[in-house]
């Protein structure tokens, strides 16, 4: 399966409109930004976990990053609430489920091989103070990624020339990029060489943005 595989050509979404789709575990449902292979797949997607739903004991041979949109994610090694952002590298295993429900951003097979860095963050937690109107949170960086989070004040406007790629979803508010406006869970992939520039609405913004990792396009070994 091919879906949004071409990463020289930018891609804008609202995910509120897309489908859902069953997952092989009953109450576990997906919404797919982005994917090279089956059910064992390098992909982006937004998953949506019934209240007591859970998916079997599984290894991520190819990495796993996701932010809590909503709910309460949960396996063996603790609660997540939303607004925290897990990595969970390649060779880690979990048994992830949900008590009450939650929504989950989540990708996968994305890391470099050799990492090994677990853990997990309150996003808000992370802020540092504003920069004309933007304060940022650095989640993760390494040679290959850089992973933040942003809160946009109204008015502010977030700019990104980054090599590599660019890609956001944005969490909350409202932002104007190329002269169009992207709502909550609007999803933005822009590929090397093209900048970003997103204005925030009159609500503020708040926006995960990972820049740099489109040059390093790996898929899984089956």
């Amino acid at each position: 399966m091919e879906i949004n595989a071409d990463f020289t050509k930018p891609v804008v979404i609202d995910t509120d409109q897309l489908e859902w789709r069953p997952s092989p575990m009953k109450g576990v449902e997906r919404r797919m930004l982005d994917r090279i292979g089956g059910e064992v797949a390098r992909a982006t997607s937004i998953v949506r976990y019934a209240p007591g739903s859970r998916f079997s004991a599984h290894t991520h041979d190819g990495g796993e990053g996701f932010i809590v949109l909503d709910g309460v994610f949960q396996d063996e090694h603790g609660d997540y609430p939303a607004g925290t952002y897990v990595r969970n590298p390649p060779t880690t295993s979990h048994v992830p489920g949900s008590a009450e429900g939650c929504t989950i951003f989540v990708k996968l097979w994305q890391f470099d091989p050799a990492d090994r860095t677990q853990f997990s963050k309150n996003m808000e937690a992370e802020l540092g103070a504003p920069v004309e109107g933007v304060s940022t949170s650095l989640l993760h960086e390494d040679e290959r990624e850089t992973v933040t989070y942003r809160k946009l004040e109204p008015g502010a406007t977030l700019t990104s020339e980054a090599a590599g790629g660019i890609e956001m979803l944005l969490l909350d508010g409202e932002v104007t990029v190329n002269d169009g406006v992207l709502g909550r869970n609007a999803w933005l992939r822009q590929p090397e060489g093209e900048a970003l520039s997103a204005t925030a609405g009159a609500r503020g913004a708040k926006i995960w943005m990972k820049t740099g990792h489109l040059r390093f396009v790996r898929t899984p070994e089956v």
